[in-house]
């Protein structure tokens, strides 16, 4: 189903329930952060400052792997429940943790390929197909919001609101726009992962905040976009009704 055919629809109740969903995706990181000792704004600053230096480069390569793996997959395995692709990347983290920051460098493509997977997903839930361009440059975008472990509402708002202009981009040149934010969102992930001792703890509960957070905001972002398609009314202004409900949360 993927027509814009105006329908009746309860506008109130979707947009209390997509609230619910962005307060979740916005909850998980704090828990991560109690779990894993507490990080301060200098988190980044675990990373050397090689691997700092080469961190967007290394974002865009892993999102390029990501994409092809991702999208290849999807006439072989089918997609999974949001709960098992948070089990399969929890293990994944722990993996990559135990091992510092050479094994969390070499299962950060991979986790990027589920993560994008578990996204395109959720846009198949909603009734688009992930294999449109359109469709696979929305479920980028999803990556351009400011990552579990970032405390910024106003990012995450913002990305829903403003949203890149899709019309005339190519998948590639999306790519290049989301990478610098979500590198700062990865980078985060890997300094967890560095933590001494609980690093395969850490990674684990940092695989498990991401695949949550990023799940959860992909609802939110092809919720709104059918949700906008079935009333006719512009996504803008769903977004507004959405900031307000948030506000008084």
């Amino acid at each position: 189903m993927t027509g814009t055919e105006l329908v009746s629809v309860d506008v109130e109740a979707a947009l209390t329930q997509l609230a619910k969903r962005h307060r979740n995706a916005s909850g998980v990181g704090l828990q991560v952060l109690n779990l894993v000792g507490g990080f301060t704004e200098n988190v980044l600053e675990r990373l050397p400052d090689r691997i700092k230096d080469r961190l967007e480069e290394t974002t865009r390569r892993a999102l390029e792997v990501a994409m092809r793996a991702a999208t290849q997959s999807r006439g072989v395995v089918p997609d999974q429940k949001g709960w098992l692709n948070t089990a399969v990347t929890t293990a994944m983290g722990a993996a990559g943790g135990a091992g510092g920051l050479p094994t969390a460098l070499a299962e950060l493509p991979v986790t990027t390929t589920v993560l994008l997977r578990s996204i395109q997903g959720v846009a198949a839930e909603h009734g688009y197909d992930p294999s449109d361009p359109e469709i696979q440059k929305e479920c980028l975008l999803v990556f351009g919001t400011a990552g579990p472990l970032e405390a910024d509402d106003g990012a995450d708002m913002a990305f829903l609101s403003a949203r890149i202009t899709l019309t005339g981009a190519t998948v590639h040149g999306i790519m290049a726009r989301v990478a610098p934010r979500l590198a700062t969102a990865l980078g985060q992930k890997l300094a967890a992962q560095t933590v001494p001792i609980l690093g395969a703890a850490a990674g684990a509960a940092t695989n498990y905040a991401y695949t949550s957070y990023y799940q959860d905001m992909a609802q939110v972002h092809f919720g709104l976009k059918r949700l906008s398609e079935r009333t006719g009314r512009p996504r803008e202004a769903l977004v507004a009704e959405l900031r307000q409900r948030l506000k008084k949360a």
